[in-house]
């Protein structure tokens, strides 16, 4: 009875954000949505122009579609609560919200990690097994793919949310944060938390460090397959397929496992400004490094936009 009465007293939760100071409040808000519309619009435009031509129907582009829509999703979860809370004098959200906002932020982040993962293998075997490409990446392997991608995504969130509803919150219910993360709502619980980081450091690390690992291997066989190709420009046309995806892996995954596979008590506000990069940054710069580094796609954009105009 006890512990059922110390949770309830924790209804809300406040948001401390990036900066406390009102003067930093509304240069704050124009730069975040700025970059909000931005992602959005960008985005859109992936999933319009890759849909919208025939040229575009390939395994890569459906990839990258999907990607697109997850990142629409991911930015969604977190940036429109940090908009309202640049301009509002209490920057509360309530206990449900804020768990309802970690699990679709931890659901969309990890769909975004295994569709990387996904996108890696597309392009190991466009490379290194050109002849079985279309046998293999069929439409339906392509489609229970993605599938796979967001069904072990979202398991993975639920799982982390129900151990955190299980924690008592009976102190302090200020986060310091810009959007409720799961390391410093566990660094306000009252009660012990070990269950949690060992399935943080386990079952956590499996799930984030699987994609990179599939990756990584992708590439190097990759990396093998072309350093055979005889002549120059062969090797520069199969890298440039990859720089554009090798690109957003480094931005994502560098700034995650600098965030999440540190120990619980060395999280600091240094985080916050590295976060910024997975959740946001990347999602933004995601149409561009597609887009400028990829000749299909500008062809793609480009019969978009003048259709639209005609």
């Amino acid at each position: 009875m006890e512990r059922v009465n110390q949770t309830s007293s924790v209804s809300e939760f406040i948001l401390l954000g990036l900066s406390s100071r009102p003067e930093d409040q509304k240069p704050l808000f124009v730069l975040f949505l700025t970059m909000y519309l931005v992602t959005i619009t960008g985005n859109l435009l992936i999933i319009l122009a890759i849909h919208s031509d025939p040229q575009l129907q390939t395994p890569m582009y459906f990839f990258l579609s999907f990607l697109s829509f997850t990142d629409i999703c991911f930015t969604t979860t977190i940036v429109p609560k940090m908009l309202v809370n640049f301009l509002s004098e209490k920057k509360t959200i309530s206990y449900a919200g804020c768990l309802t906002q970690m699990y679709f932020l931890y659901a969309f982040g990890n769909t975004d990690s295994c569709l990387l993962a996904v996108m890696a293998f597309d392009r190991y075997v466009a490379i290194c097994n050109p002849f079985h490409y279309i046998t293999t990446m069929s439409h339906r392997r392509c489609v229970l793919l993605v599938a796979f991608s967001c069904s072990l995504a979202h398991l993975h969130s639920l799982l982390h949310i129900l151990l955190l509803n299980l924690l008592t919150f009976c102190d302090s219910n200020v986060i310091h944060h810009f959007f409720c993360d799961i390391n410093p709502l566990m660094k306000l619980s009252c009660s012990s938390t070990f269950v949690n980081e060992i399935v943080i450091m386990t079952e956590g690390s499996v799930v984030l460090v699987t994609p990179f690992l599939c990756i990584t291997f992708s590439y190097i066989r990759i990396l093998i397959t072309v350093l055979k190709i005889p002549s120059a420009a062969g090797k520069r046309k199969a890298f440039s397929t990859c720089g554009s995806h090798l690109t957003m892996v480094t931005l994502f995954y560098g700034s995650i496992f600098y965030v999440y596979l540190h120990p619980l008590t060395s999280y600091t506000i240094r985080n916050h400004v590295v976060t910024i990069v997975y959740t946001i940054l990347t999602s933004m710069l995601n149409p561009f490094i597609y887009s400028l580094r990829n000749k299909d796609m500008k062809r793609g954009l480009g019969k978009l936009v003048g259709r639209r105009k005609s």
